[in-house]
């Protein structure tokens, strides 16, 4: 689960982290009221989208003036903000930040995540701040410095300043800088995060640290715990798709191909991408109906995929170990009967009940392709997506 950037700034300033004053707006009149309650006579106006480089597509300006806020504020408001990250279609900019300015000195990059090899929460911290961290690690990887911490003592005031001085904190904001780094692992670790990132962190004028801006992502399977994060939740800023496959316990991720892909195991779902890949098509989901999949959990699937306007073919496959193929084939041929299915349907089973399974299918009177093993299924698929038999 994603947050907004104000909202992440929220949950700093719980754990100590300093960042600047500001204010979230859903209007334009709000943001020229907080503005005018911020004071001074610098601001930023910055779109709200669960997306990084907001700045280069033009969701993040300076104003320098009441008019200027409320210019911006109308530009912002509304825009199909396109990033790297959003992909060519977009995401609507319905919220934004009203934010005082900060006397910028220099800008750096610290960031949590946990590593995988180690099993442990990972420091990244780099100088090179403003930049997106994976084009850092491609062209300099040198300037990005990795502290793994150990988790029984936590992130310590010494290794902090190790750290803050190794990307080129000067003395007279150590202080400030290891406050900051050690409350950032903190609420990594008390908010059951994934990510924690601050990018840019800036060095003001004054010698203050800053954390200009926030991104948190969370734990989905720990957010029972935290009922204060689910409360951020912006279904705005989510597939619509994913939103609906949530109330069934499907795990659904909408994909850009053709092929719609229903599959029990998160292993075998992306091994069941990669084969489509290999013989020429592109999945146009990612789709486990988990071990308990039944009736109404694979109507639902099929409804959701079917959603999809570019759709040209399904491939079912299985693995039935906790999962019968009898009972899933039966809920196969039931779904595709409910939803009048139109597409090509591929099935490929294997594992418990195999044989009564692929019966089932076969007596149904559907047109129904049954894959022999994944390869078969797979070129199969591709076939009656392109058109081809």
């Amino acid at each position: 689960m994603k947050i907004h950037e104000y909202q992440g700034k929220e949950i700093l300033r719980e754990f100590g982290v300093p960042t600047p004053f500001g204010v979230a707006c859903f209007s334009v009149d709000e943001a020229l009221a907080a503005a005018r309650t911020l004071g001074g006579n610098v601001w930023v106006v910055k779109a709200q989208i669960h997306a990084g480089g907001r700045g280069k597509g033009g969701g993040v300006k300076v104003a320098k003036s009441l008019d200027e806020v409320q210019t911006y504020a109308q530009q912002i408001l509304g825009m199909q903000l396109v990033t790297h990250q959003t992909g060519a279609e977009g995401q609507r900019v319905r919220r934004l930040l009203i934010e005082e300015g900060a006397q910028i000195v220099k800008e750096f990059y610290v960031g949590m995540v946990v590593d995988r090899a180690s099993q442990r929460v990972t420091l990244l911290a780099s100088s090179e701040g403003g930049m997106e961290i994976e084009e850092v690690a491609k062209h300099a990887p040198e300037k990005i410095k990795t502290l793994r911490i150990d988790p029984v003592h936590g992130l310590s005031e010494a290794d902090a300043a190790q750290a803050a001085r190794g990307i080129g904190i000067p003395e007279a904001a150590l202080a400030g800088a290891v406050a900051a780094l050690r409350g950032l692992y903190r609420a990594f670790v008390e908010k059951d995060a994934m990510l924690a990132e601050i990018n840019p962190l800036v060095l003001t004028a004054d010698d203050r640290v800053l954390a200009l801006d926030a991104k948190f992502n969370f734990d989905s399977n720990a957010l029972y715990r935290h009922p204060e994060i689910v409360a951020m939740r912006d279904l705005d800023e989510e597939d619509a798709a994913e939103i609906e496959a949530s109330r069934f316990d499907l795990s659904y991720i909408s994909l850009d191909g053709d092929i719609g892909c229903l599959v029990n195991g998160a292993g075998l779902a992306m091994a069941t991408m990669d084969i489509i890949k290999l013989y020429g098509g592109s999945p146009a989901n990612f789709l486990d109906v988990g071990g308990g999949a039944n009736r109404e959990k694979v109507t639902e699937a099929f409804k959701l995929m079917l959603k999809n306007p570019r759709l040209k073919a399904i491939l079912v496959n299985i693995f039935g170990g906790i999962m019968k193929c009898d009972v899933i084939a039966e809920g196969v041929v039931a779904a595709a009967r409910e939803v009048h299915l139109t597409v090509p349907l591929v099935v490929r089973l294997e594992g418990t009940n195999v044989d009564l399974g692929k019966k089932i299918l076969a007596e149904s009177g559907l047109p129904i392709i049954s894959g022999n093993d994944m390869a078969d299924a797979a070129q199969k698929v591709v076939a009656a997506a392109k058109g081809e038999k």
